[in-house]
């Protein structure tokens, strides 16, 4: 299931979209202002974000722009505004696509469809003889197989395909773990450790690549 947030003032287009996107497996969740996605997306991850344009307190290029600031989730525009100028404006803030209104559904979900599948992560990913597999579950460096338990391989493969990205102790409880912010960060720690244990053992320079970022979180460095 995708998880997709949808931007816009009016309610009944928020409404409309979510009913028509819900049988196909995705998650809507709604913000009818720019300044509740911006808390939202800075709270939660989503995997699309649809955003309306013209709206009153921040429009949708300055949400655009705040968005690129500290995150790469496809964006696809919805808006009237159908003019050449706009249009190669919302692209150049970072938006990945853009569709006017009004659209046809179908044409909607194909373009969702085909960004998501652009903007998959890898689910294989290699650093100097370290090899992490997603389908095989599979950790190894220079062929030689490094066992992890299924949290230590999620979390380390989330650092992977985000490289150079923070993560907060409590983001990494969330995507990881399932636990709200209140679960202490201390399950993340010794993660962290036994991880970087077990790959350290292994031969591999792990402390080049999984650093700490005192007082916040974790980041994965290639």
């Amino acid at each position: 299931m995708h998880k997709v947030l949808l931007v816009d003032d009016e309610k009944r287009m928020l409404d409309l979209v979510a009913l028509y996107l819900r049988p196909y497996d995705y998650r809507c969740v709604k913000a009818d202002s720019g300044i509740q996605a911006l808390e939202l997306l800075n709270k939660e991850a989503f995997d699309l974000v649809l955003l309306d344009i013209m709206m009153p307190d921040m429009d949708g290029w300055e949400v655009c722009r705040e968005i690129r600031k500290f995150s790469n989730v496809p964006i696809i525009m919805l808006t009237a505004r159908e003019q050449q100028e706009d249009i190669v404006k919302g692209l150049r803030l970072g938006a990945d696509d853009y569709m006017t209104k009004p659209f046809g559904e179908e044409e909607l979900l194909a373009r969702m469809e085909a960004l998501l599948r652009r903007s998959a992560p890898p689910k294989r990913i290699e650093l100097d003889g370290l090899v992490w597999e997603e389908e095989g579950f599979e950790l190894s460096f220079n062929h030689q197989p490094i066992r992890l338990t299924p949290k230590e391989f999620s979390m380390l493969g989330l650092l992977m395909k985000n490289p150079n990205k923070v993560f907060e102790r409590d983001r990494l409880l969330e995507l990881v773990w399932g636990f709200d912010s209140e679960t202490e960060g201390r399950t993340v720690d010794s993660h962290v450790r036994n991880v970087r244990e077990k790959i350290r053992q292994a031969g591999f320079p792990i402390d080049d690549h999984f650093q700490t970022v005192w007082g916040i979180g974790y980041k994965w460095i290639n």
